[in-house]
C-alpha cells in the first residue's frame, strides 16, 4: 500500500465532526428485499418518515439506498433504482439537515442523486465498478465512502493485505478523476466477499487500516456475523451489533453505518468519553443534534 500522507488532513465540509466524535450514518433502504429491513420504508411515505426518524435520533448522515446488496442479491436497473431513491431523496433533503449519502455503485444514479441534492457518495465497490463514477464525484465535490469488496470469497487471504492492494486502485482511481485524499473514508466491506473469519480478522486489525492515514467507516449493524455469533435474526442483533460497533470505534472507526441510530448514539458517546474524543452537549434525547 503506498502511503498516503495527505489523507490524514481530511477535512470534509459538511462533516465538520468528523474526526473529533464517532459519526452515526443511519440507514435508510427503500428497497423490498434488503435483509433486514427489506419492504418497511419501500413506500414514500414509509422512507420520508423514516428519514425523518432517524435524524431526530441523532444520525449525522442519511444514507440511502435503492438496490439490496445483501448476498445473492438481484442486481436493479439504473431506472428502477432511481425511480425508487430520488422522490425520497428529495424528500428528505427539504425535511432534514443532516447530509445524505446516495449508496449506489452506478454513476447515472450519483449524478442524479447529486443533483437532487445528495452530499456524499456511498459506492459499494470502492470507485471500481463502473468507470464514470469518480468522475460524477468529482464533479461535484463530493466525499466518497470507498469500501472494499469481493466478487468471490477466497478463505486463504489475508484480508488486510487484501485490503489494501484494492485501496490502492481505488485511491489511483480517484486521483485520476479529480478527487483529492482528503475526500475519502475508507470501509473494510464487512460482511462482503470475506468468509467469517476474514471479517473478525477485519475488525481487530481495523487498526492497520487506520494507520494508512484515511477516516474509517465500519458497517456492521444486524449483519450475518452477528447472527452466526448469537443466533439471532436480523431484527434481534442489536446487542451484538452495538458490542461489535463499539470495538471497532475503539480500533479506529470513525464512522458506523447502522439501522438503530439512538442506541448507537448512545453508546458512542460513552465510547468516545473513555476515549477523551470531543463530547458535545449535556445529555442525549431523542432530538439531540
Amino acid at each position: 500500500m503506498t502511503d498516503h500522507p495527505a489523507a490524514s488532513a481530511a477535512r470534509i465540509d459538511c462533516l465538520p465532526d468528523l474526526g473529533r466524535r464517532t459519526l452515526i450514518m443511519g440507514i435508510l433502504n427503500v428497497t423490498p428485499d434488503s435483509f433486514s429491513d427489506g419492504g418497511l420504508f419501500a413506500s414514500f411515505e414509509a422512507a420520508t418518515a423514516h428519514a425523518v426518524e432517524l435524524v431526530a435520533e441523532g444520525a449525522d448522515i442519511l444514507d440511502i439506498g435503492g438496490e439490496s446488496t445483501r448476498p445473492g442479491h438481484t442486481a436493479v436497473p439504473a431506472d428502477e433504482e432511481m425511480a425508487r431513491v430520488l422522490p425520497v431523496l428529495r424528500q428528505a433533503v427539504a425535511s432534514v439537515a443532516a447530509p445524505i449519502s446516495i449508496d449506489t455503485y452506478k454513476a447515472v444514479t450519483a449524478r442524479a442523486a447529486f443533483e437532487a441534492g445528495a452530499r456524499i457518495l456511498n459506492d459499494v465497490w470502492g470507485l471500481q465498478r463502473d468507470p464514470e463514477i469518480a468522475r460524477v464525484a468529482a464533479d461535484f465535490a463530493a466525499p466518497v465512502i470507498a469500501m472494499h469488496n469481493r466478487e468471490t470469497v477466497d478463505g486463504s487471504l489475508d484480508i488486510v493485505e487484501e485490503m489494501k492492494a484494492f485501496f490502492d486502485r481505488t485511491l489511483a482511481i480517484a486521483r485520476a478523476a479529480g478527487i483529492p485524499d482528503g475526500r475519502i473514508v475508507l470501509d473494510p466491506g464487512i460482511g462482503f466477499g470475506k468468509t467469517f473469519e476474514q471479517n473478525l480478522d477485519a475488525l481487530r486489525r481495523l487498526g492497520d487500516l487506520k494507520a494508512l492515514g484515511f477516516p474509517l467507516l465500519v458497517g456492521t449493524s444486524r449483519k450475518s456475523l452477528i447472527g452466526k455469533l448469537l443466533d439471532k435474526t436480523p431484527r434481534e442483533r442489536i446487542n451484538g451489533t452495538i458490542a461489535s460497533n463499539v470495538m471497532a470505534i475503539a480500533h479506529g472507526a470513525d464512522i458506523i453505518r447502522v439501522h438503530d441510530v439512538l442506541a448507537h448514539r448512545e453508546a458512542a458517546r460513552i465510547a468516545d468519553a473513555i476515549m477523551g474524543k470531543a463530547i458535545t452537549g449535556t445529555a442525549i434525547t431523542g432530538t439531540e443534534r
